[in-house]
């Protein structure tokens, strides 16, 4: 069984929900709880997982995407994000950023193939 562009996106979003949960054992913290991304990613997995439509995988793209700027933004404003990376939440935090970050990177790019190549497959 291959691995389709679907599944890619499904398993990158779950790599940057382990990664989150990774993160929020460490130690770091979140304005709420649970942390707002673990939810969204899980979501945005379940989503381009199940739902049978050419746009789900576009879900899985632009949640990646909001991860990735979020985190910008919260590194710039106040610098929790870089906190994270340099070590706030100790070496399981740093790894639990990485995949946070990686995996909603690799989300992004494997939701917009995915959707593009089911929308030119006319599903």
């Amino acid at each position: 069984m291959a691995l389709t562009p679907r599944g890619l996106t499904v398993i990158s979003l779950v790599v940057g929900a382990l990664g989150n949960a990774l993160m929020w054992a460490a130690g770091a913290v979140f304005p709420v709880y649970p942390p707002p991304n673990l939810v969204i990613l899980t979501v945005g997995a379940l989503l381009a997982g199940l739902v049978r439509r050419s746009w789900a995988p576009g879900v899985g793209a632009f949640l990646g995407l909001v991860i990735m700027v979020a985190f910008a933004v919260v590194s710039l404003v106040n610098g929790a994000g870089t906190g994270h990376l340099t070590g706030t939440a100790g070496a399981v935090g740093v790894v639990g950023t990485v995949l946070h970050l990686s995996g909603s990177a690799a989300a992004a790019g494997s939701g917009a193939v995915a959707t593009a190549l089911e929308r030119r497959a006319g599903r």
